[in-house]
């Protein structure tokens, strides 16, 4: 699959997961306004649904870095990385995207952005200070791949989608336990009923749909992404050892959450599932081994 084929494929599986995520608040709603009897809350649905869903492709990158606790950083704030930045991004054929860093120890870094021209490299202050040039460069080429192939378009939609939709499962539940006490002595026990099943359908469903949307983001846009930005540099060597610096650091990173997880270029959490077995199912990342293994066989 070439990166053109790549940016395509991913910006129709963001409008699918946004019609995926129309499609279940819409449903929600309408099932408790059947069972409240209260059409408004139905309306409602409709109309956060829309909101949030336009909102998260416009939207997306500023929650992201508001989350995170990225500031940007201009020209004359950092001329050495600027450049570093600008001089891959004209080998790439890429518009230079905004540069944030993230005041944190631990070495990571993401893209995100709705489009090449509206692209943003994020880096924390510990990935500058602890990785050599040639490394830093592997990094940065490496999200500045995926945003030619618009994988921050998908993987950024996708950390609101999943936030709200978690939310909104969480409403559900206090609302049954809470909210859900009628006076109608009539419906009371019915509508109890409806409300629990409802409840707890919502609350074991919505996390699971939640991390199967996080996992939908295909785990090889990171092997394609290493090989590109490896093509990029011409030195693949130097984010095979940025790799494994990032993984093998033990600092944990403060600035991430499960919903961003996925965005960064090594898993953050990746430290606490150090020693123990994890499916790679449940992982956000391949195995960095693996993608050293991928880069240092590459033939550039």
């Amino acid at each position: 699959m070439t990166l053109y084929n790549q940016a395509d494929k991913n910006t129709r599986l963001t409008w699918i997961y946004i019609t995926g995520f129309l499609v279940f608040v819409i449903g929600a709603g309408y099932i408790f306004s059947q069972a409240m009897g209260n059409s408004l809350i139905l309306y409602i649905a409709v109309i956060f649904s829309i909101l949030m869903s336009f909102g998260s492709y416009w939207w997306s990158d500023k929650i992201v870095l508001a989350m995170s606790g990225a500031k940007e950083v201009k020209f004359e704030n950092n001329k050495e990385l600027y450049r570093l930045v600008e001089n891959l991004c004209i080998t790439a054929g890429l518009p230079v995207p905004k540069i944030y860093i993230i005041p944190d120890s631990a070495p990571n870094a993401f893209a995100t952005g709705r489009d090449p021209e509206h692209g943003v490299v994020c880096l924390t202050s510990g990935i500058i200070e602890k990785l050599e040039r040639s490394e830093l460069e592997g990094v940065i080429a490496h999200e500045l791949s995926h945003i030619g192939n618009r994988d921050i378009l998908i993987s950024t939609v996708v950390v609101v989608l999943v936030g709200f939709v978690a939310l909104l499962a969480d409403w559900f539940r206090h609302w049954a336990f809470w909210g859900g006490q009628s006076r109608d002595n009539n419906r009371n026990g019915q509508l109890q009923l409806i409300l629990m099943v409802a409840a707890i359908a919502l609350s074991i469903l919505a996390p699971i749909a939640a991390v199967l949307m996080q996992l939908a983001i295909s785990r090889k846009r990171e092997f394609l992404a290493d090989a590109s930005g490896a093509l990029l540099t011409r030195y693949p060597e130097g984010l095979a050892r940025a790799l494994e610096k990032i993984s093998a650091d033990p600092e944990k990173l403060e600035a991430a959450n499960r919903a961003t997880a996925h965005l960064f270029i090594s898993d953050p959490f990746s430290a606490k599932a150090r020693g123990k077995k994890v499916s790679k199912l449940f992982q956000t990342h391949p195995p960095v081994e693996e993608r050293v293994k991928a880069l240092r066989g590459m033939d550039v």
